[in-house]
């Protein structure tokens, strides 16, 4: 079965298609031509041979009976040879059913494969040699620009794991947050989830921040849902934290009932857990222990 991180990547695509002349033209440097309509195509490309050819996501620029430009997506997670064979069927064939031009966008998750799906592919005949246009995810367009995160919201989501974590992080994370904003539930919830999975914890602790702050007043049933979950876990921490508190005040009064002299390190020690359990257990060794060193071991 597919990975998450094969299938989400994807999904944006069909889920926008203008993703994909955005993108195209960010790594070839080429504008795509003028269009009014775009769609997606079948990412099937059988022949009368029973082997079966099927690309990740297929898109078509201008009327879908007679395309401008079709452009076929492939997410490709590690190098794989059979995809030098391939790749050229999914063109060959998918020029030969719409009658119009077709590259390849390929997204890999590092360098590595990013340097293999550069590599040309030679056909064998004289001229002829596909050379794939590839986005390595780690360097995904950063989007910062809530309006442009609002109007194109995968774009948003592809490049927020890539910057989340550099000197824009509080303004990518913020976009992110306005791309989900205006897309629908079912979606919203991959797209979090997906973006969350590739999250440091600082960039996972900034976004909650963003989400809780009372500069934005949140609209959707998502961000909502996000925000009450927060405020959930802010107060379950905060009484986990309180209760901690009192229990370390409360050992300190029984090492000191009990006879002992705890010094500024071990206060210190003491107060800054907020491990309740541990607590508990430096607290059930105090009535047995005869030196400090055998209750805090």
């Amino acid at each position: 079965m597919p990975s998450a991180n094969h299938e989400l990547p994807i999904a944006l695509f069909r889920d926008q298609p203008a993703l994909a002349p955005e993108i195209l033209q960010a790594v070839s440097g080429i504008k795509p031509p003028e269009y009014e309509h775009i769609s997606l195509g079948s990412e099937c490309f059988n022949d009368d041979n029973p082997t079966e050819y099927r690309a990740d996501s297929t898109v078509l620029l201008g009327d879908p009976k007679r395309p401008e430009l079709a452009i076929i997506v492939e997410n490709q997670l590690r190098p794989d040879r059979r995809k030098r064979f391939s790749w050229p069927v999914y063109l060959s064939t998918l020029r030969a059913r719409r009658e119009c031009p077709v590259t390849l966008l390929a997204l890999c998750p590092n360098e590595t494969t990013s340097a293999w799906c550069r590599e040309p592919i030679e056909m064998g005949h004289e001229g002829w040699v596909l050379r794939p246009w590839v986005l390595n995810l780690a360097e995904a367009p950063a989007v910062i620009d809530v309006d442009k995160a609002r109007a194109l919201p995968e774009l948003a989501i592809l490049g927020t794991p890539a910057h989340a974590d550099g000197p824009h992080r509080k303004a990518v994370l913020t976009a992110f947050a306005e791309a989900l904003e205006v897309t629908d539930r079912d979606r919203g919830e991959r797209y979090h989830d997906y973006v969350r999975s590739q999250l440091s914890e600082a960039a996972r602790h900034c976004l909650e921040e963003i989400m809780q702050a009372d500069v934005y007043e949140w609209q959707s049933d998502f961000a909502r849902k996000h925000i009450a979950e927060g405020e959930a876990r802010g107060r379950a921490e905060g009484e986990a934290k309180g209760k901690a508190e009192g229990e370390a005040e409360l050992l300190l009064i029984v090492l000191e009932g009990h006879g002992f002299t705890v010094d500024d390190e071990l206060r210190r020690r003491i107060t800054a857990c907020t491990d309740l359990q541990q607590i508990q257990i430096w607290a059930r060794r105090v009535g047995t222990a005869r030196t400090l060193d055998e209750i805090f071991a």
